[in-house]
């Protein structure tokens, strides 16, 4: 019984500090998530944007690469998909959104 009420003092010793210490124990927790924010989140939020602008600005002749690594040029553009020549007599049609990159002159 004599443990009891010396817990129950202790707790009770802090006193009305309650309230602060609940506030300054949400510091580290909203310190975390804005490191999330700018470590994880932002970079990725920039990287899909810079991707997006890239697709919108595909034309015919642009030399791509896909997702699965095919190398190919642009012959034929539609709406969601893309006409891609991969050999002399083999043209391949994908998903615009599966072009990964484009290709630089010097990669060949």
């Amino acid at each position: 019984m004599t443990v009891m009420a010396s817990l129950a003092w202790a707790q009770g010793a802090t006193g009305g500090g309650g309230a602060g210490g609940t506030l300054l124990s949400l510091v580290p927790l909203v310190l975390i998530l804005v490191i999330f924010y700018f470590l994880l989140i932002l970079p990725q939020q920039k990287r899909q944007k810079k991707l997006r602008t890239m697709l919108e600005a595909l034309k015919k002749g642009d030399k791509v690469v896909t997702s699965s690594g095919i190398w190919g040029t642009i012959t034929n553009m539609g709406k969601d998909t893309v006409t891609i020549q991969i050999a002399d007599n083999t043209k391949v049609k994908i998903q615009r959104d599966h072009i990964a990159r484009l290709r630089t002159d010097d990669e060949d």
